[in-house]
């Protein structure tokens, strides 16, 4: 009997992913399966919303950025459907039914692994794929669009150069990241960002604004900033730490209500950070004397063509899935693992967060260069 494969996208855009949909596509007709894609992520799943996904669709997408199936960050069980937040699981799984589907593919970061973890443990056969800018799913080597949106960071770094020169001026440049650095890490590493500030590492304004001041009494009267959107001075860092603790306590205690104070303290931090590059700029004028510009690079990043390392990496993943398939594995992440790849199991993966670890190779490099990480 022909196999029916459906795939979906969610979560926000990321280069590679029509290369990888044309991966599992194009390797699933090859070898006999009938393929369909769900618009708009999980949504397009409860809404029946469909893309037959043939030869001639899936022929001429392999460059282009974003996804053909569009996205969405719905999730199943917490989805607003007229004007009311709804669990949409049962609708999900009568439709993953309706269409005889063999496998779900769910190709997304963070968020999408867990919502495809829950849809698992209903008796869907999902695997997954992982995706993401910031490169910060667990029990994966590396996540496609990460390597697209490193280029394009580093491109604007690149360019960013002349003018803090040409005006001795610094410039702070903000790229994503909320959690974990890599991207402001390897960005900022590749096009010689003099100060790199990232989640792991709580930096102290005192020790960048010194730092910055050496290059001046050193006869260099620039300074480029690379700033992941997430990091944290020690004194913000301190604060976020205590409301995590009074929400792990809550939460073991069984206290709701002090849980969802917690709970609202940390949205509320978050929510006050929408200027932190800004406060930033402006404290390290203050604190140097030199002019201080901001360069906010937001969704740049993830727009685009992806580069030709993400759609090999895409092809390789979504080709292993389909594999995958084939022998009969399910509830199963399609991990990047050396040259080659893994089916770990989602249950391994929900919960977690691929961060940089303390004495990373990049962060030793970093320091060994001269960069300033703001801690030392």
């Amino acid at each position: 009997m022909t196999q029916h494969i459906g795939i979906l996208t969610s979560g926000g855009d990321s280069p590679g992913l029509n290369a990888a949909i044309r991966a599992i596509g194009k390797s699933a007709l090859g070898s006999g399966k009938q393929v369909i894609g769900f618009r708009d992520g999980f949504r397009g799943l409860m809404e029946n919303r469909t893309m037959r996904l043939d030869r001639d669709v899936l022929s001429s997408i392999l460059t282009l950025g974003g996804t053909i199936l569009g996205t969405s960050r719905d999730k199943p069980h917490r989805m607003p459907v007229g004007g009311t937040v709804m669990d949409m699981t049962d609708v999900i799984c009568d439709n993953y039914q309706r269409h005889n589907l063999d496998a779900l593919v769910c190709i997304g970061g963070g968020g999408t692994q867990k919502n495809a973890y829950r849809l698992s443990q209903r008796g869907l056969n999902i695997l997954t794929l992982p995706k993401t800018i910031d490169n910060d799913v667990a029990m994966t080597d590396v996540c496609f669009g990460f390597h697209t949106a490193m280029e394009i960071a580093t491109e604007a770094i690149d360019r960013l150069h002349s003018t803090a020169h040409s005006h001795h001026r610094i410039i702070v440049v903000e790229m994503m990241g909320h959690n974990a650095g890599w991207l402001a890490l390897g960005a900022g590493l590749a096009a010689g960002a003099d100060v790199i500030l990232i989640p792991e590492i709580p930096y102290d304004m005192v020790k960048v604004a010194q730092a910055i001041r050496q290059r001046q009494l050193k006869g260099t009267r620039f300074s480029i900033v690379a700033v992941a959107e997430g990091a944290l001075s020690r004194q913000a860092y301190d604060v976020i730490a205590s409301y995590k603790d009074k929400k792990a306590k809550a939460k073991e205690s069984g206290n709701e209500k002090s849980k969802k104070k917690a709970e609202e303290a940390i949205d509320e931090f978050y929510r006050g950070r929408s200027s932190h590059a800004l406060h930033l700029s402006q404290q390290l004028e203050e604190m140097t004397g030199l002019e201080s510009r901001i360069t906010i690079l937001g969704h740049l990043q993830r727009g685009g063509t992806p580069s030709a390392i993400d759609r090999v990496l895409a092809t390789r993943l979504g080709t292993a899935c389909v594999r995958y398939i084939d022998e009969g594995l399910s509830g199963v992440m399609v991990a990047a693992r050396g040259e080659g790849t893994e089916a770990v199991p989602l249950d391994q993966v929900v919960g977690k967060r691929h961060v940089i670890p303390a004495g990373h190779a990049l962060i030793e490099s970093a320091r060994r260069v001269g960069t300033c990480l703001g801690d030392e």
